[in-house]
């Protein structure tokens, strides 16, 4: 399952291309942990990790993705990650967004949400580009949501 935005190729992590991307990219346990669900149940698929590389070398600069399919209610969890060299470069706002409307399209998702540190301003801006709203704050971490597509604000 691959989405192409204009600079990027996302790919969803399975057991055959994990292999492939940790010859360049440094496999967390958030992504081993993910195979192993994926092997248990096949409907996690796009639900989990995603990969994201550069569209013209094929570079893997960071990894995003879903905590899971979505809960009862529709509602699906958003993070990433990008190598220190991608940052500030509107990599996690591309790659971000193509995986949230490709939630909302599954027909599966109609809220998406996210946390990050109070003071992770960068990811933050990302969060506020794609649309989403402050939902609140506890423990040191700001809450979003997102409640249909992505509208991206400049």
């Amino acid at each position: 399952m691959k989405l192409r935005t204009k600079r990027l190729v996302v790919e969803a992590c399975t057991p055959g291309n994990v292999g492939r991307v940790s010859e360049t990219y440094a496999i967390g346990t958030h992504i081993v942990n993910y195979i192993e669900r994926l092997q248990e149940d096949p409907e996690l698929l796009g639900w989990g990790v995603w990969f994201v590389s550069l569209a013209d070398t094929g570079q893997v600069v960071g990894d995003i993705g879903f905590k899971g399919k979505p809960d009862y209610q529709g509602m699906a969890e958003v993070g990433f990650g990008f190598i220190p060299a991608m940052h500030n470069k509107g990599m996690a706002t591309e790659s971000v967004e193509a995986i949230t409307e490709w939630a909302f399209a599954t027909g599966k998702a109609n809220r998406i949400t996210a946390e990050c540190l109070v003071d992770n301003l960068p990811s933050a801006r990302v969060l506020e580009k794609l649309g989403m709203k402050r939902t609140g704050a506890a423990n040191g971490m700001v809450n979003w949501e997102l409640l249909g597509p992505p509208k991206r604000v400049q």
